[in-house]
């Protein structure tokens, strides 16, 4: 198949495997159980919350988040384990957003 002859398939109506498999994680780094309040999770999966600095940092500039920023949370009574869990909130909330306009553009496009 070359560039000339291929043609976008529509995207289904039906959620997919993939669609599935990242509704699920969604799921469960919200609904689970975890060390951080579920509260806390969607804030920070929602680029907010009381470590917003932090979330932020993740969100927009990962490679410049440091060990100061991790004290600092550590400081204002954050655990490691919730720490660790609002941090894959926040990575998971940005990529989901993406990944919704990365659908919907295909949807439009098509």
């Amino acid at each position: 198949m070359t560039a000339d002859n291929w043609v976008p398939r529509r995207p289904k109506t039906v959620p997919d495997d993939k669609q599935a498999a990242q509704r699920a994680l969604v799921d469960s780094i919200l609904s689970g159980d975890g060390r951080a309040s579920a509260d806390q999770r969607a804030q920070a999966f929602n680029g907010g919350g009381p470590l917003r600095n932090l979330v932020e940092n993740v969100i927009a500039t990962p490679v410049q988040v440091t060990d100061g920023d991790f004290a600092a949370a550590k400081a204002a009574g954050f655990t490691d384990d919730q720490l660790f869990e609002l941090v894959v909130c926040a990575a998971v909330g940005h990529s989901t957003r993406l990944y919704e306009a990365g659908l919907a553009a295909l949807e439009e496009a098509i």
